[in-house]
């Protein structure tokens, strides 16, 4: 049992790290401020990210970037269309025992590692696809009858591009559920892009250094967890969750946008995610703003959307602040 002083530390070096690590990040990354700051959250908070955006806005870099300022296994996958499950999880390969006769022994892939870069994660079959979803849950893989753990931690950080669709395999609800959050990667403003050149066109390149291991990530994201949480904050959290069920008739903009709503998962993350804000913003409870924080990047991919949503071009952030709108959740 932590002292008050002992807690109070802990919480003190929990937030050093996390501005090391992100100052880290940004010795790279040029912007992209909201973007790191959610993508360490999810990180600490022990779950998957998906990045969205164009190309050429440094998605991936971003990825390689945090491999290279953690001391982490990294594994980076190209997905294409020829792409197998086998190529992900690994297979049963034919070779010779001790004893001179002939073995099946289990050949591991690219997903045992600690940080996995699913590059372009939309561009393989669902069939492919389907090969991370015990992972990214389980944090195992099931080959042959025989299950393998897979090393802790274990982060998938995929990206996928808006625009090009032809050719793609848009990923399925269970898949996208599975993700803490999905964040939406801008273009730069013309102040950022200016220090892109100055970083990017010059003889010396940024390289991230080391900062944290996977041990002190797996104490932060406990130290996170034994926040506390109100009871009232907790129904607000839960009410949020329900008001994304149109058949629930709790919020207008659900009844006439969305055809399904956010899953139990969808309230896990908003809880963590709050957790880590909490931490964050010096205080040792959550607070209805940390829920504000997540609302967008927990939920925004966990709404399944109607035809009129598409007809009038309504996104499902749009939908998400219209939500809070409808529950008085919205300050002013």
């Amino acid at each position: 049992m932590m002292t008050e002083d002992s807690l109070s530390q802990a919480l003190d070096l929990f937030r050093a790290d996390f501005q090391r690590l992100k100052s880290e990040l940004a010795r790279v990354i040029v912007g992209q401020t909201q973007i790191l700051d959610d993508l360490l959250v999810a990180l600490i908070a022990g779950g998957h990210v998906l990045l969205e955006g164009v190309p050429g806005l440094g998605k991936t870099l971003t990825v390689r970037t945090l491999a290279d300022a953690l001391q982490l296994k990294f594994q980076r996958i190209q997905f294409t269309p020829d792409l197998m499950p086998a190529d992900l999880i690994g297979t049963q390969v034919l070779g010779e025992s001790e004893q001179g006769g002939r073995v099946f022994e289990f050949q591991q892939g690219p997903l045992f590692t600690n940080i996995l870069l699913a590059d372009e994660i939309n561009r393989a079959t669902p069939k492919t696809q389907s090969a991370l979803l015990e992972a990214m849950q389980e944090h195992s893989v099931s080959v042959a009858g025989t299950t393998h753990k897979l090393a802790q931690p274990f982060f998938v950080l995929a990206t996928q591009n808006p625009l090009e669709m032809e050719g793609t395999y848009p990923l399925p609800e269970a898949q996208l559920d599975r993700f803490f959050v999905k964040l939406l990667v801008r273009y730069p403003e013309v102040e950022e892009l200016e220090e892109i050149l100055n970083r990017t066109t010059g003889q010396d390149l940024p390289h991230a250094e080391f900062v944290l291991d996977g041990d002190r990530i797996r104490e932060m994201t406990a130290l996170a967890r034994g926040i506390p949480i109100a009871d009232a904050i907790r129904r607000q959290a839960v009410e949020l969750i329900v008001a994304t069920h149109p058949e629930k008739e709790i919020s207008t903009t659900t009844q006439k946008y969305v055809r399904y709503g956010a899953s139990p998962r969808g309230l896990q993350a908003l809880i963590l995610g709050a957790k880590v804000r909490a931490v964050l913003d010096h205080r040792l409870h959550v607070s209805t703003e940390d829920l504000f924080a997540m609302a967008l990047p927990v939920l925004r991919h966990r709404l399944i959307l109607n035809f009129e949503a598409q007809a009038e071009g309504i996104t499902a952030d749009a939908v998400v602040t219209g939500i809070l709108s409808d529950l008085g959740r919205l300050s002013d």
